[in-house]
């Protein structure tokens, strides 16, 4: 688990790389899935949300970038400090677990279906025949 202290001047420190770090390399973080907690360095609060959602508000100023309608943020809006909070942030995280599921799988499926693509195939076949080849003439 990485440690970053953010300091009062808006700086992320890295404690496990002794460095400053950016908004970049904490995506980088968990692009890469690397767990981590962000902490204030005064008050040792958690303060990762905040930070997630310090990226989450860059990423979405970019329209080409962005995941969250304004429909998407006013029903989600709606449902906070109702009975269906809870079940709603369980559902969507659930949700969005099995959708990452799903596109391991169809990419694990895709990947095996080009490994297995005839021509890939065919290549295989010529290269272990160049290097058997290779491999008599050697001998000789």
């Amino acid at each position: 688990m990485i440690t970053i202290k953010k300091y009062p001047n808006r700086r992320l420190y890295d404690t496990s790389q002794s460095q400053y770090v950016n908004l970049d390399y904490i995506k980088h973080l968990i692009d890469e899935r690397t767990e981590f907690t962000v902490i204030d360095s005064k008050s040792e609060e958690d303060i990762t949300k905040t930070i997630l959602l310090q990226i989450i508000s860059e990423s979405e100023t970019n329209e080409n970038q962005s995941l969250l309608t304004n429909t998407l943020l006013k029903q989600l809006i709606r449902y906070y400090d109702t009975d269906m909070e809870v079940f709603v942030r369980q559902y969507l995280e659930q949700s969005l677990v099995h959708f990452i599921e799903q596109q391991d799988q169809m990419q694990g499926m895709m990947k095996n279906m080009m490994d297995n693509n005839p021509f890939n195939v065919f290549n295989k076949m010529v290269e272990q025949n160049m290097n058997m080849w290779t491999d008599k003439s050697k001998k000789k």
